[in-house]
């Protein structure tokens, strides 16, 4: 293999694990649900062999599917996008990350609002778009940061750009990724911060993500060490506190990432490229949206044949996901489902690849692949798509 690029539909699923019910998303199902609105229209997608992968018939299954395809299982003890992104990579979480549904101790806050020389408000679950309408106007009176969490284990700080510029934001984030620590190392400190009027606030693109650092070894960290690039597209760097990756090019939302994705396949290099659309997630999953979830997956699947163009002889495509969001339950959380798994490249054989039982799968293929020496928690399909 030369290069290969792996695309996360961030939030994605494409229906409820067997332990689902124990994570409160008993049904859940994010792809059936969008697939209902009108806006959706997947083609290109189809045609790789979505709809043959167990229990997406409903999307039509095809008799020539032009990839390789199957379903992945999480073996982690998570749902969110950090446990997720690292068992791709090839690490399994077997504790889950903790989280705050009471809101953040006071041992927290005070250490927090001591290092920020700020108070705080709200501390509690909330909606990131519905927090700042009703705490922005007190957040800009009294300059308190707004900080909040939700069923995922983040900390999240939200500030008016006029009150705390994003870079003082990111330090005030820095102070407290280092105050998460123990039995508070949550897996993300996110700095949101907005801008605009009471009553129309809006969030920036400058959101950035404080990861706790991966606690073993991960596919990235194997591939850099063998001296192979390690490119992140969007968020990945964050997810990974920035280790193992040779290169980090910043993008924001799907349109950005595609388009920098486009540009790097144009680029000759060895090694990986690691793509994380993140609109699906944070614009739709999380607000309910199902029209434009959909819409937003139709747009993937229109511009995915001109990046598949630029695969060249040795070029691998895996398309996948990191948990699922079902913007049609009664929740705006993640939820806990199978993800999708699609292998296209030249020379890549279209077999199935049934149900794999682990995210981590992925990172053992890759090893095997680039022929590193790194060990992975997963089972590798290599022999499977290239017999």
């Amino acid at each position: 293999m030369k290069r290969l690029f792996i695309i996360v539909l961030d939030s994605v699923g494409i229906g409820a694990l067997p332990d689902a019910a124990k994570f409160g998303d008993a049904g859940a199902d994010t792809m059936r649900r969008i697939s209902g609105s009108k806006n959706f229209n997947i083609p290109n997608l189809v045609s790789l062999g979505i709809g043959n992968i167990e229990g997406l018939s409903y999307l039509g299954a095809t008799e020539a599917p032009r990839a390789a395809y199957g379903k992945c299982a999480e073996l982690s003890m998570g749902k969110d996008t950090t446990v997720g992104h690292w068992e791709i990579a090839g690490l399994i979480s077997e504790n889950p990350l903790p989280t705050y549904p009471q809101g953040f101790p006071e041992e927290v806050i005070a250490a927090f609002s001591a290092a920020t020389g700020r108070g705080v408000l709200c501390n509690k679950p909330y909606s990131g778009t519905d927090v700042i309408r009703d705490y922005g106007e007190e957040h800009l009176a009294t300059g308190a940061l707004i900080v909040y969490t939700s069923g995922d284990s983040v900390f999240q700080v939200a500030a008016h750009e006029s009150i705390v510029p994003t870079e003082t934001l990111y330090e005030y984030c820095r102070a407290a990724r280092k105050i998460l620590s123990g039995e508070h190392s949550v897996g993300r400190v996110i700095a949101r911060p907005f801008t605009g009027e009471a009553g129309a606030f809006t969030r920036t693109a400058d959101r950035r993500d404080f990861s706790l650092e991966p606690r073993g070894a991960t596919m990235l960290d194997g591939l850099s060490a063998a001296g192979l690039d390690v490119i992140s597209v969007g968020k990945i760097s964050d997810i990974f506190a920035g280790r193992g990756i040779t290169e980090a090019v910043a993008a924001h939302g799907n349109e950005e990432c595609m388009a920098a994705s486009m540009e790097l396949a144009a680029r000759d290099f060895r090694g990986l490229c690691f793509i994380n659309l993140v609109d699906f997630d944070m614009k739709y999953g999380h607000r309910n949206d199902i029209d434009g979830y959909a819409a937003a997956l139709s747009r993937f699947d229109a511009w995915l044949p001109g990046f598949a163009a630029k695969l060249g002889a040795g070029d691998v495509l895996i398309i996948t996901a990191d948990h699922g969001c079902d913007p049609g339950d009664a929740s705006t959380d993640h939820t806990r489902e199978y993800t999708p798994l699609l292998v296209l490249g030249e020379g890549i054989k279209p077999a199935s690849l049934g149900t794999r039982k682990s995210f981590a799968d992925i990172a053992a293929t890759a090893a095997e692949a680039f022929g590193t020496e790194q060990k992975t928690a997963g089972e590798s399909f290599f022999a499977d798509i290239t017999g």
